[in-house]
């Protein structure tokens, strides 16, 4: 195992992605060491700790939450990355928050996996459309209209009606998945 963690973090792309194949065939037993390097202080053993998670199939969605509010930007958005591959509805929570990270790939990212947990994410997700920032919103309402709940459709509406053109874009797109692709207007 330390053989392979040495290729993993060598700092070589290659070398490191070549190892992730051999540490995940090790299943459960693999994971506390690359947990372990999650904790590292060089992000890009980090990262790489979190990509070889990713390809893990016993990897726990739980223990990728915290890489969440990592401060490399760029290990968050391996985290994020990563509870797509292990969505579970465990992580609507801490995605939400992540819908307003400051690197806008992370918050791409984190919208993307609550599009994969899908129905769980749905209330959490409507709630951030009552109070949030517009640029929130708008990966909100992306993740709503991808997802396809009928639960969504009064905030749909309603953002048919915001000066946003990414707000109403969504909506739209969001309104035709669900099937209801009319054409709004008042009289």
């Amino acid at each position: 195992m330390q053989e392979l963690l040495a290729e993993l973090t060598s700092g070589d792309d290659g070398r490191a992605e070549n190892s992730i194949p051999a540490i995940t065939a090790l299943g459960s037993a693999a994971l506390p060491p690359l947990l372990n390097l999650t904790r590292d202080e060089k992000a890009d053993t980090r990262w790489w700790a979190i990509r070889a998670l990713a390809a893990s199939p016993h990897t726990r969605t739980e223990d990728l939450l915290s890489l969440l509010s990592d401060p490399a930007p760029e290990v968050r958005a391996a985290a994020a990355l990563a509870v797509c591959a292990h969505p579970h509805e465990c992580a609507v929570k801490a995605l939400v928050e992540t819908l307003a990270d400051a690197d806008s790939l992370v918050a791409g990212l984190a919208g993307n996996a609550l599009v994969k947990i899908g129905g769980p994410s749905v209330p959490d997700l409507l709630e951030v459309m009552k109070e949030a920032p517009a640029g929130v919103r708008i990966l909100a309402l992306r993740s709503l209209s991808e997802i396809g709940d009928h639960r969504a459709i009064p905030v749909m509406m309603k953002a048919l009606g915001e000066e946003s053109a990414l707000l109403q874009y969504w909506a739209t797109e969001g309104l035709q998945r669900l099937g209801l692709d009319m054409v709004y207007m008042k009289p």
